[in-house]
C-alpha cells in the first residue's frame, strides 16, 4: 500500500512541477530573476521524480515538495476533498517503519519547499512595494495620504486603525469617530502596499483580543468568535484615581448599532486581511501564533455551525454587512456569501494542519465545494437564464425538479428584460424559497470575481455588464452599491420608509467611491485594467474638490449625498489603493484567489454510500465548470 501511495505522490509531484514552471512564467513576468529560483526548483523536481520513477521500490523515492492540491496558491497544504484512485497494492507491503519514515521525509521536504516558494513570492512582493514607494504621486494622491495620516488612531502610543470619517464641518460624530473593521480594510491595503505594516499588525492583534470579550443584548450572548463591528479608544480613570488615566478599547458588537445587528462580515474581513498581511510582509509567524489560530477557528466554527438551513449559504438578517440598514437583503445575500467563500479560501491556507484541525479542514473543503456550486448554478442570470425562469413550471415535487426553489416567473421585474445586455450577466442579490432578488449588488459581484467564486465566464460576463451599463452603474461617480433603487410602494414596504435610504441615495442606489478599489482588483484579475483606469479617471475629477464624500446621490451620482460625511476615510483609502494597484498590478495577488479545480470535483455526497442521500449536481452543471 505504501509503495502505491508513493507512486501516486510521484505523479502528483510531476504535475505540480509543471504547474510551478507555468506559474513562474506567468506570475513574474517583469523581473525574470525573481522567477528563476521557482523555475529551477520545479525543474529539479521533474528530474528527481523522473529518476525515482525508474526504481520500483520506495527506498530511492524523493517525495514532492508540494501538494498538488494546494499548488495553485503556493500555500500550506490541506486535505484534498477526495483522494484520487490509488493503484492496487503489492502482494508484500513494506514494513510499517519504512512507510512511516517515507511519510516523515515527504512532510519535511514539503515544508522546506513551501518555505522556499513563499520566499520567492515574498521577494517579488517586496520588489512591488519598492516600486509603489518610488512612484511619482499626483497632487490628489498627496492630499489623500495626508488625510489618511490624520485619520490614524493610536492606542498606548501605537497606531491601531483609522476613524471612519474626520469631518470638521460637523460636531455630531455619532459613531464615525470609531475604527470599523470593514472600513479599515481599504486603509490597511493602502498601508501594506506602501510598506507600512505596523498599523495593520496592531489592528489584527487588538481586534483579536476583543473577540473574546463578553457581549450581550438584553441578557443574551451571541456565539463565540464574533468580531466587533467597531471599537473606540477611550481614557478611563486608573483604579478610581481621577488624576490618572489609562487607555482602553471599547468595542461595539452590534449592541449599540442601528437595529442591534451583529456584524457578520467583520470576522470574514479579518481573515482576508490577515492573509494579505502575511503574504506581503512574509510574517507567517503571526498566523501560526496560538491565539491567531484560535481566533480563526472560532470564526470558522461560528460560520460552519449546524443549523436548520438546507443550503450551504450563510443565513443572515438585514443590516449585517456594508448595507447595515433595512434594505431587504435578509436571507442569503450575495455580499456575505462572496466574503464567506473568500474567508474560507484564505483560512484554508493559514490553518495549521494537525490531528486537531483535520475535521475543520475537511468541513472547510466540503463547504467550499458546495458553496461554489450553489452560487454558480443558482445565483447566475443572463439573458438565457432569465428566459428559462420566464418559462418555469411551478409546484414541482421531485428530486430532479428544474425549478428547485419554486420561483414564480411573475417575479421577474419589468426593468430587467430591457436592462440586461445580450453579452454579459451577473449574480443576483439573494435567493430563498420562492424569492429571487434580481437587484445588482456591486460588492458581492466584484468580490465573487476576486475570490473566484464566479467562474471565468461569469466573471467576464459581470465586467461586460458593467461596461455595457456604465451610465447606470458608474456615470458621474463609481460605483452604484446596488441597482436599481427601491421606489414608491416597494421602498415604503421594504425599507420601512427609511428617510436615509430614499431612492437613489445611501444604500438604496447611492454611488460609493470606496468600491473603486474592489472594482480595480476585479479588473486586474480579469485583465481589464482599462475599465478600472476609466473609473478612476471619473472619480479623480471630483473627489478632491468635493472633499472626499462618503457617497453620492441621484441616479447618475451627480450630487454629494444629502447626509454624506466629508473626508470619509475609506473613500480616501479606496482611491489610493486603486491608484497603487493599477501601477503595480502584481500586488493584487495578496487578495486574489485563483480558481481551484479540485473544489469543482469534490462532493460530500460521493463519499457517502447511503441510498438516502440524493445529489442533484449531475443534473445541474451548466455553470459550474465553465
Amino acid at each position: 500500500m505504501a509503495a502505491a501511495a508513493i507512486a501516486h505522490l510521484r505523479r502528483g509531484a510531476q504535475r505540480h512541477a509543471l504547474l510551478c514552471l507555468s506559474l513562474s512564467r506567468r506570475r513574474f513576468s517583469s523581473p525574470a530573476a525573481a522567477a528563476a529560483p521557482l523555475a529551477a526548483a520545479a525543474r529539479r523536481l521533474l528530474s528527481t521524480t523522473a529518476e525515482s520513477s525508474m526504481s520500483s521500490s520506495g527506498e530511492q523515492f524523493k517525495p514532492p515538495p508540494f501538494d498538488p492540491f494546494r499548488a495553485a496558491n503556493l500555500s500550506p497544504s490541506v486535505l484534498p476533498l477526495e483522494s484520487p484512485p490509488i493503484e492496487d497494492p503489492p502482494s508484500t507491503p513494506p514494513p510499517p517503519e519504512e512507510a512511516a519514515a517515507a511519510a516523515a521525509a515527504a512532510e519535511a521536504a514539503h515544508e522546506q519547499a513551501t518555505l522556499a516558494c513563499q520566499q520567492v513570492e515574498l521577494e517579488g512582493l517586496k520588489a512591488g512595494v519598492e516600486a509603489v514607494r518610488s512612484r511619482e504621486e499626483s497632487p490628489e494622491e498627496k492630499e489623500a495620504w495626508w488625510l489618511l495620516a490624520r485619520a490614524v488612531v493610536n492606542y498606548c502610543g501605537s497606531p491601531v486603525g483609522t476613524v471612519a470619517a474626520n469631518d470638521p464641518s460637523t460636531s455630531l460624530m455619532l459613531n464615525y469617530d470609531q475604527v470599523f473593521i470593514r472600513d479599515f480594510v481599504p486603509s490597511a491595503i493602502a498601508f501594506l502596499l506602501k510598506g507600512e505594516s505596523e498599523i495593520v499588525k496592531n489592528f489584527l492583534l487588538h481586534t483579536l483580543q476583543l473577540q473574546s470579550w463578553e457581549k450581550t443584548v438584553d441578557c443574551y450572548s451571541p456565539g463565540q468568535g464574533l468580531m466587533p463591528a467597531s471599537f473606540k479608544v477611550r481614557s478611563v480613570p486608573l483604579d478610581g484615581n481621577s488624576e490618572a488615566f489609562e487607555e482602553v478599547l471599547d468595542p461595539d458588537f452590534g449592541e449599540s448599532a442601528i437595529g442591534r445587528v451583529a456584524p457578520v462580515d467583520s470576522g470574514l474581513w479579518w481573515i482576508i486581511l490577515l492573509r494579505a498581511y502575511c503574504k506581503i510582509t512574509g510574517d507567517y509567524a503571526l498566523q501560526e501564533r496560538v491565539d491567531v489560530q484560535t481566533g480563526i477557528r472560532l470564526i470558522l466554527n461560528l460560520c460552519l455551525s449546524d443549523g436548520f438551513d438546507m443550503f450551504p449559504t450563510l443565513l443572515v438578517t438585514d443590516g449585517s454587512c456594508m448595507i447595515d440598514r433595512r434594505m431587504g437583503i435578509h436571507g442569503h445575500p450575495l455580499e456575505i456569501q462572496a466574503l464567506f467563500y473568500s474567508a474560507l479560501r484564505c483560512a484554508r491556507e493559514m490553518i495549521g494542519v494537525n490531528d486537531g484541525s483535520k475535521n475543520l479542514v475537511r468541513a472547510i473543503n466540503n463547504r467550499l465545494s458546495a458553496l461554489s456550486f450553489h452560487i454558480r448554478e443558482y445565483y447566475w442570470v443572463d439573458m438565457k437564464k432569465i428566459n428559462e425562469i420566464y418559462r418555469y413550471k411551478t409546484e414541482e415535487y421531485s428530486h430532479d425538479a428544474i425549478n428547485k426553489f419554486n420561483i414564480y416567473p411573475e417575479q421577474i421585474p419589468s426593468w430587467l428584460a430591457d436592462w440586461i445586455p445580450e453579452k454579459g450577466g451577473y449574480l443576483i442579490g439573494n435567493l430563498q424559497p420562492a424569492h429571487m432578488d434580481f437587484r445588482f449588488f456591486s460588492l458581492g459581484n466584484l468580490w465573487s470575481i476576486v475570490s473566484s467564486l464566479a467562474t471565468q465566464r461569469q466573471a467576464e460576463g459581470i465586467l461586460n455588464l458593467i461596461e455595457a451599463k456604465w451610465d447606470d452603474l458608474v456615470a458621474n461617480m463609481p460605483l452604484k452599491i446596488c441597482y436599481p433603487a427601491l421606489e414608491y410602494e416597494e421602498w415604503r414596504i421594504i425599507t420601512g420608509s427609511d428617510p436615509k435610504n430614499t431612492p437613489w441615495s445611501y444604500h438604496n442606489g447611492g454611488s460609493w467611491p470606496t468600491l473603486l478599489w474592489q472594482f480595480t482588483l476585479a479588473c486586474i484579475k480579469m485583465g481589464r485594467r482599462d475599465l478600472a483606469r476609466r473609473a478612476v479617471e471619473v472619480a479623480e475629477k471630483r473627489l478632491s474638490d468635493d472633499k472626499w464624500p462618503e457617497y453620492y446621490d441621484t441616479r447618475t451620482g451627480r450630487f454629494i449625498g444629502k447626509q454624506s460625511r466629508l473626508y470619509q476615510t475609506w473613500t480616501i483609502a479606496g482611491y489610493l489603493s486603486s491608484k497603487m494597484l493599477l501601477d503595480c498590478p502584481e500586488m493584487a495577488s495578496i487578495l486574489v484567489c485563483e480558481e481551484d479545480f479540485e473544489l469543482l470535483e469534490g462532493c460530500a455526497c460521493s463519499v457517502n454510500k447511503s441510498a438516502r442521500i440524493k445529489c442533484s449536481r449531475r443534473a445541474a452543471r451548466s455553470q459550474v465548470l465553465v
